[in-house]
This record gives structure tokens, sequence and C-alpha cells, in this order.
């Protein structure tokens, strides 16, 4: 056994302890539980979370087909459902404000769609309050699914982020001059 293999079978194992074998082992059964064309939804929005800038972008870290298979092992049936239902509904009004769908949009409609869309899931989630029994905006969701898939992927955490062995020696005090985080 080579330490690849090892280490992608600890992996499971610790992954299957934190959220149960039957969920785990559910998304083969559920894999046609998003579409070629809501995966690339997924990336268009991802990517405008996360742009490529003079780092890589989410679609670089290939964060679509990430939160198709992350949302469909993990997620409760109503939180699935939410997080669906949210892809059809951002391309409803990207229609109906643009007149065509979100992945055809310019990047400044894209943009301005979703800034509206991410002001509407924050109020929801202030009504909502902490101890709701409702699941959460489908674009929380979203963007909290992005930003683990980007920032665990290898171009997030190569390319983006900087590595400090942890222990290290210990530093009371660290200038801050700007940088990008620190993976630890």
């Amino acid at each position: 056994m080579d330490r690849r293999e090892l280490l992608r079978s600890i992996a499971a194992l610790t992954g299957c302890a934190f959220i149960g074998a039957e969920r785990a082992f559910a998304a083969a059964a559920d894999s046609g539980a998003y579409t070629p064309a809501q995966i690339a939804l997924l990336d268009e929005i991802a990517e405008t979370i996360l742009p490529r800038t003079d780092t890589p972008g989410a679609k670089d870290a290939q964060v679509g087909a990430y939160i198709a298979r992350y949302s469909t092992a993990c997620y409760t049936p109503a939180n699935l459902n939410v997080l669906r239902a949210g892809l059809g509904d951002i391309d409803t009004r990207s229609r109906k404000e643009y007149g065509v769908d979100f992945v055809r949009c310019s990047g400044e409609q894209k943009r301005k769609l979703l800034i509206d869309i991410d002001a509407e899931a924050k109020r929801r989630a202030q009504m909502l309050g902490e101890n709701s029994e409702q699941p959460p905006h489908w674009f929380t969701l979203c963007k909290q699914l992005t930003l683990l898939s980007f920032f665990t992927s290898e171009a997030g955490t190569t390319r983006v982020s900087r590595y400090s062995p942890v222990p290290g020696p210990y530093k009371g005090v660290v200038a801050y001059k700007g940088e990008t985080f620190w993976a630890w």
C-alpha cells in the first residue's frame, strides 16, 4: 500500500465517522443529482464569488463539481432541495432581468445579481435567527461550499494561501503587512 492509498483510506474512514457511512456512500447512488448544466452554473456562480486574478479562480479549482459531490453526499434532503431550487431561481431571475441565463450574462451583470441575492440571503438569516429549524437561503449554502471547496483545493492551498508548518516557533506578535491568509 502506498502513501496516497493509505491517506485516501484514512480520509474515507474519518469522513464516515463525521458524516455517517450512509451519507458518505449515498453520493454514489445519487451521482445524477446535478446535471452538467447545473455544475457549469455552480462554476459560474463560484467564479463570480472568487474570480481569477493573479491567483487562480474558482473554476480553476473545479468548484462546481466539488459542490455537487459534497452537497449530494453530506447535505440533508431539505438543504439539498433548497440549493438545487436556488440554481433554477438564479436563472429565472437572470432571464427576467437581463433576458439571458446566468452563464451568458456579463461579469458586471453576474456580480450585480449575486449582490442582490446575497442581500436577500442576509435578510433571511437575520429574520430566521440562529436557532431556526428552517434551512438557510440557498445562496448562503452556495457561498459556504464555494469557500470550502476552493480553499481546500490544490489551487487554493498551494497558490493562494501560504503554508506555515505547525508546530512551529512561537511568535507572540507578528506584523500584518496586508498579505493573504495563512494556512495552518
